[in-house]
């Protein structure tokens, strides 16, 4: 019998200590941001029943592998700072160096959250003032997978922000985390996963649709020898799962626009989404904020069809721990991709400032709450409505009324303290008011910060009963 030849021997030794290394996931390297004030986990593989060591500044533990050759294990609370070294001692050793901690922001949807910093608004001057350190990044790769993988591919490992890394990067998400660095003071580590032109169902995890009765049974549609990514769960299985359980602070979402016609269902497919990823990261409470689309015009389409995907926004808003950014003051009618991404994150960043980081601001413009017939007119009351007003001085736009008939015509409506007063010399006896129910409606409506006032109609789900 032929014996085996020190080509093959050689090979063979090799392929026995690879597996014996430890290996980490992609999330975990250096120049990461861990979350501050979280038992925050750590894992990957080796050989099974290896014994790890696992050293921070702050602690040491030992675990061993478990017979498939996984483990993990979770850190002790860490406060804000860094930077630090965390080492892994096994057959290997692992140093990961310049490590901070601080806040985790997962930033994903479709090509709005995808935009570039390059791409947006006065982007030679924010390109070169990039410089933030503390500020982290990290970039997923396009990857849809027909079952969950165990990591990430990347387009980028973890990079400190600075004139070289930040041009590629999501300037909604780069906008938003340099906000909550400036005002707070901590690093920020900003996890970008998203992808152009993609629907909501691939984003969701199997557990997401199972929450929600109305979604429940999308994933049967799935085709496992033809899938792409359109295909429900398969950007969730190849571009999220691979990050869990990494411990994060919450997530921020622009997508909405491959929905536009699914009306008050995407209200359904957003708490499918909401449940899902709240409930594989671990966190019931994860803050979520997202951006109401923005005014375009959609070719011949109904121009009501984007208002119905505004109301299921408004929602959404019914999910605990959700917040929403309003853009239709910051739109372009002619381009689905408006340039200014600077306001964008600044607005989703209010709402986290303020809920998850106790500042005393206002974060959201007005918001519809109810109404009231007063003879001729209908008065109508927001939430958030201090200091209403129009931001350009001019009358207030894209009010309209009707009466029994639901035939709506164009509306004066006049501030009057924290309410709106709506009517038309054409209905004598109003029932029904709508407000900026069009794809095209960029209105002057504010509150006393300057934030514009959310779509919405008193007839639709959302009235009040």
């Amino acid at each position: 019998m032929r014996r085996p030849g020190i080509a093959f021997l050689f090979v063979a030794l090799l392929t026995i200590s690879a597996s014996a290394e430890i290996k980490l996931p992609q999330v975990f390297n250096d120049h990461m941001v861990l979350q501050r004030d979280q038992n925050v986990a750590i894992w990957g593989w080796a050989e099974p029943g290896e014994t790890i060591e696992i050293i921070t500044p702050f602690e040491s533990q030992k675990l061993k592998t478990k017979e498939n050759g996984k483990w993990m294990t979770r850190l002790k609370p860490m406060e804000a700072g860094g930077p630090i070294e965390l080492k892994l001692k096994g057959t290997n050793e692992i140093v990961l160096k310049d490590v901070l901690v601080g806040d985790v922001w997962v930033c994903s949807g479709q090509s709005n959250m995808e935009w570039s910093v390059a791409a947006s608004t006065n982007s030679k001057e924010e390109i070169g003032n990039a410089n933030f350190p503390n500020i982290r990044l990290f970039d997923v790769k396009k990857t849809p997978k027909i079952d969950p993988t165990d990591d990430v591919e990347l387009d980028a490992p973890w990079l400190a922000c600075t004139s070289e890394s930040i041009p590629r990067f999501s300037a909604v998400g780069y906008f938003f985390g340099r906000k909550l660095h400036q005002e707070l003071d901590i690093p920020i580590g900003l996890i970008s996963t998203n992808w152009g032109g993609t629907r909501i169902e691939p984003w969701t995890p199997p557990v997401g649709f199972e929450a929600v009765e109305a979604v429940k049974k999308i994933p049967e549609s799935i085709n496992r020898k033809n899938f792409n990514h359109g295909t429900p769960t398969t950007l969730y299985n190849g571009m999220v799962h691979g990050l869990v359980p990494f411990g994060i602070k919450g997530a921020i979402w622009y997508q909405g626009e491959s929905n536009r016609n699914d009306g008050m269902l995407y209200y359904e497919k957003m708490k499918a989404l909401i449940a899902g990823w709240r409930s594989v990261f671990q966190q019931p409470e994860l803050p979520f904020y997202y951006v109401q689309l923005a005014p375009y015009i959609y070719g011949n389409s109904d121009p009501e069809i984007l208002a119905k995907l505004w109301e299921s926004q408004v929602a959404t808003l019914a999910v605990p721990h959700t917040g929403m950014a309003v853009t239709t003051d910051i739109a372009n009618l002619k381009d689905i991709h408006p340039k200014n991404k600077q306001d964008v994150g600044l607005r989703l960043a209010l709402w986290a400032l303020a809920k998850d980081y106790g500042q005393k601001i206002v974060y959201s413009g007005p918001l519809y709450k109810s109404m009231k017939v007063e003879g001729n007119k209908i008065r109508l009351f927001f939430d958030h409505a201090k200091g209403l007003k129009s931001s350009d001085g001019k009358p207030l736009t894209w009010f309209t009324i009707a009466g029994e008939d639901g035939k709506f015509v164009d509306a004066t409506a006049n501030v009057d303290g924290d309410t709106i007063l709506v009517s038309s010399n054409d209905v004598a006896d109003p029932t029904t008011v709508r407000f900026g129910w069009h794809q095209e409606a960029e209105s002057n409506f504010v509150n006393g910060a300057g934030l514009p006032t959310s779509p919405f109609r008193t007839d639709g789900p959302l009235a009040e009963k």
